[in-house]
């Protein structure tokens, strides 16, 4: 697939942070920003804690003062254990809040790119899309809830106890800067291990869910051949690759996690040796022991979180740089125009050889005509022609390989002033646009709800000129009547009669019909012919792609529409 052929090349190594994550989840900059911050405030917790506790026990342990001494400081103490808590807190809230503010801008971008690139790379990539979308980007959520706040805590909390530490004692510092360094080198390598696990994972999630909707969609095709368990085998080895590329990638997880722990303890317990040795032979204050020994682990904790969340790091970035590839594939196609849609009750549509290319044909191969406003303009032809491409050209979701869309106004001063379609606003031009596709989508809710927001009354007239008010008469609830996902609860004919009521409903000036016929009886069929000539006798343009001879019949004008193999379009 498109996107997925990005993840197959060179592995690079994970980054901890990719900067395109504040471009393009925008939302995410000021909780970013509010973790940074916090960060900053917990290693002046971590200091002072440390340095309280010294103070205070420092001189029990010694004998120059009583607990009661030292009440003020353990005072101080149990005030910076409280702000430290509420600190937490707060950096889990505002974490959970820009992973979820992240997570749907993204998705919101990935949509909004996966229009601009149009119905084509919607047909190749729109399952591995579908995955992205849901589960892929939920791996941000760890991301931003685990690792993120613990990145900025090896920036803040790490430098500021090691600098203290070094203001104590030099040779603990020593230690630690020795072992320092070599935790990032490992995570380097192990990254590179991670990375290639983690685009395993997406790869075979994107496989596992792409199957999963195929067999959805075709059960009752296949159970009605007996043949529903039949995908089972190859349902059970994409699982298992699935489960193996998990695994993989947990693998890698511990292996990271086991050895920053290995690394971090030993530093920790070297530091330890040394303190201790000094203070018995007395080259080292007790203050300063005590301080060294309790900031040392503090130097090393977020590192060995940043270590344990390291997956979730990986995981994260491979969803969010498949989301970027969407997103800037999308920026690479042409702005869409700007100009405002002149009124198409006076404008002819202009078909100047408008063809598609597909798998080494035309389909279209490039084809002209006119369609003039006011009339009922038939698209005719074999099945595979191009007669949905053209629609689809025509409702500006694809741009034609060659040739264009020209409008011409024949009411202007000139008479005959031309504006390409390219050069339309695609809001301004949809706005005057209602379209009937052969399988009309509806969403779950009410019939009503699927009428956009239509005046009742004029529902009603509509209804009754599709025939769809008799269809409202066996509901339990008539408009108010609940459908399922995808219209669960109407038949296919039904479904597009609502599709037709609301087009009509509308009174949009172009009315485009894709088959409006093709589920229906002759007694339907009729009906829907009926509200065409409706449509016609009101004015409105009406564009129809049509087989049968009753839609062909009541056209005014026919665009006949032909593929061809590539040498004869250019013959």
């Amino acid at each position: 697939m498109a996107h997925d052929e990005a993840f197959s090349g060179t592995i690079d190594t994970v980054r901890p942070f990719d900067p395109r994550l504040l471009r393009y989840a925008r939302s995410a900059r000021g909780p970013i920003a509010l973790t940074a911050f916090l960060g900053t405030i917990t290693a002046l917790l971590v200091l002072a804690q440390a340095l309280l506790i010294s103070a205070a026990l420092s001189p029990v342990v010694s004998g120059s003062a009583t607990l009661r001494d030292v009440l003020p400081i353990i005072g101080g103490i149990a005030a910076v254990f409280v702000c430290r808590a509420l600190v937490v807190a707060a950096r889990e809230a505002v974490s959970t809040r820009a992973a979820t503010a992240a997570v749907s801008e993204l998705r919101g971008r990935v949509i909004d790119a996966s229009i601009a690139l149009g119905p084509r790379w919607r047909a190749t990539n729109g399952a591995e899309t579908t995955t992205l979308l849901s589960t892929g980007l939920e791996d941000l959520r760890p991301y931003f809830v685990s690792f993120l706040p613990q990145l900025v805590l090896v920036c803040t909390v790490t430098p500021a106890a090691l600098g203290v530490i070094l203001l104590l004692d030099f040779w603990s510092a020593l230690i630690a800067l020795i072992v320092i360094p070599l935790i990032p080198i490992f995570m380097i390598l192990i990254g590179r291990f991670t990375q290639a696990a983690s685009e395993d994972k997406l790869a075979s999630m994107k496989r596992l869910t792409a199957q999963l909707l195929d067999l959805m969609s075709g059960l009752p095709t296949l159970r009605a051949l007996g043949r529903e368990k039949a995908p089972r085998t190859h349902l059970r080895a994409l699982g298992a690759a699935n489960t193996k590329a998990t695994m993989a990638t947990l693998r890698v997880a511990f292996l990271s996690g086991g050895v920053l722990e290995f690394l971090t303890t030993l530093s920790v317990a070297l530091v330890a040796v040394e303190v201790g040795m000094r203070l018995v032979f007395g080259n080292i204050s007790l203050f300063h022991g005590l301080a060294v020994i309790m900031l040392a682990p503090e130097v090393f904790e977020p590192l060995r979180q940043v270590g344990a969340q390291f997956h979730a790091s990986a995981n994260g970035v491979t969803a969010s740089r498949a989301a970027f590839d969407i997103i800037e594939e999308a920026q690479s196609v042409d702005s869409p125009g700007a100009a405002t849609c002149p009124n198409l009750s006076t404008t002819q549509i202009v078909l100047d050889g408008v063809g598609v290319r597909a798998r080494g044909t035309w389909a279209p191969a490039p084809t002209s005509g006119i369609i003039a406003p006011g009339i009922v303009t038939a698209l005719s032809g074999p099945s595979g022609a191009g007669k949905s491409t053209i629609v689809a050209c025509l409702l500006a979701d694809m741009t034609p390989d060659a040739g264009r869309i020209l409008l011409r106004q024949t009411a202007s001063p000139s008479n005959g002033e031309e504006i390409a379609l390219s050069d339309i606003d695609p809001t301004s031009w949809r706005d005057q646009i209602s379209w009937v596709p052969q399988s009309p989508t509806l969403v779950p809710g009410t019939i009503l709800d699927n009428m956009g927001g239509l005046p009742l009354e004029d529902l009603d007239t509509a209804a009754a000129a599709t025939g769809f008010d008799t269809v409202l008469a066996t509901t339990p609830n008539g408009w108010n009547t609940v459908i399922g996902t995808g219209g669960v609860g109407l038949s296919v004919g039904q479904r597009q009669r609502l599709a037709l009521t609301r087009a009509l409903a509308a009174r949009s000036q172009l009315v485009i019909l894709d088959e409006p016929t093709a589920h229906l009886d002759a007694l339907s069929e009729e009906t829907v012919v009926r509200a065409i000539d409706d449509m016609r006798r009101e004015g409105r343009t009406v564009i129809v792609i049509a087989h049968r001879v009753a839609m062909m019949d009541a056209a005014d004008a026919v665009i006949d529409v032909h593929c061809a193999a590539d040498e004869e379009a250019h013959a």
